[in-house]
């Protein structure tokens, strides 16, 4: 897919949501082991130019960022500073670090960070209640522009309490859990916590059911990746919420004008998919129908 870095790969469990990590069971499926942790071959993506020299992503996109591994995983130390750099030189993009260790985050921001860079959105995954009154208060009190929250995989039901009050969270995401040893996720959670983002105006996203998905107390083995995400969206949960301002620059600092700006375009296959209100839209690869 053409919106995600990952500048390194592998990963260390550390909590509930770890326990079946789908990276460590495609890795398995590669005789990999999901533990074994490296730069990868693609760390320099965001400066890659095509043939004309122009950056091949362009000005305005959404990357996701390390989502075989943790951004701020221990391991990975070595390499924080060289991605920041690249970050930092792609202040017209928009990067999206998702974490489980928001405890580690503090110490490993780069020297001038401030009070956030416009183009960093940090979220904290938080797959049960007691995950998200861990992380939650961790995630409110860092220096960061755009924030969001990520129960996936979705392992129980949750409340935000207070989180939303203020307005500084700006999406909720949340899916169920896939491949060895999938456990449910109940219908009944996700509209509670959809209830909570609408009450507050944040911005809701359902991408998909995972494997075992209960509704109205019927249990339903759904292992097709893509009809998981079809059902999700036909659930009707997404939920748009409250604009959200970037303001991205060039690296001289300069505002970029909105009509110069990536624009995702969409499918008529991509309007059937959870996830199409967070993705980068389609990438024009080819392959689809």
């Amino acid at each position: 897919m053409h919106d995600i870095w990952n500048p390194w790969h592998g990963c260390v469990k550390c909590s509930e949501g770890c326990r079946n990590c789908y990276m460590y069971y495609l890795d398995r499926l590669r005789d990999r082991r999901g533990d074994e942790i490296y730069k990868t071959g693609n760390f320099t993506y965001p400066i890659r130019k095509d043939r004309s020299g122009r950056y091949k992503i362009r000005s305005g996109e959404m990357i996701r960022v390390c989502m075989t591994s943790d951004f701020f995983l221990k391991e990975a130390d070595c390499w924080r500073e060289e991605a920041w750099d690249l970050m930092r030189e792609r202040s017209d993009v928009r990067f999206f670090l998702l974490t489980k260790r928001p405890e580690r985050v503090s110490s490993c921001l780069p020297s001038d960070w401030g009070d956030g860079w416009e183009n960093i959105m940090f979220s904290v995954t938080c797959e049960n209640q007691r995950r998200a009154d861990e992380r939650i208060p961790l995630l409110l009190e860092l220096p960061f522009r755009h924030k969001g929250i990520m129960c996936a995989p979705f392992l129980g039901p949750i409340t935000l309490g207070d989180a939303l009050d203020d307005g500084r969270i700006e999406q909720v995401i949340c899916g169920g859990e896939n491949y060895d040893g999938a456990r449910p996720c109940d219908f009944d959670w996700v509209k509670s916590l959809r209830a909570e983002c609408v009450a507050h105006q944040t911005a809701f996203c359902f991408i998909e059911t995972g494997t075992i998905f209960v509704k109205d107390g019927k249990r339903y083995h759904l292992p097709d990746k893509r009809l998981q995400s079809e059902m999700a969206a036909r659930s009707g949960m997404n939920y748009v919420g409250r604009q959200r301002e970037w303001k991205l620059t060039d690296r001289l600092g300069i505002p970029f004008p909105k009509e110069a700006l990536y624009t995702p375009h969409f499918r008529e296959r991509c309007r059937r998919c959870g996830s199409q209100p967070i993705c980068n839209g389609c990438s024009d690869c080819g392959k689809c129908p």
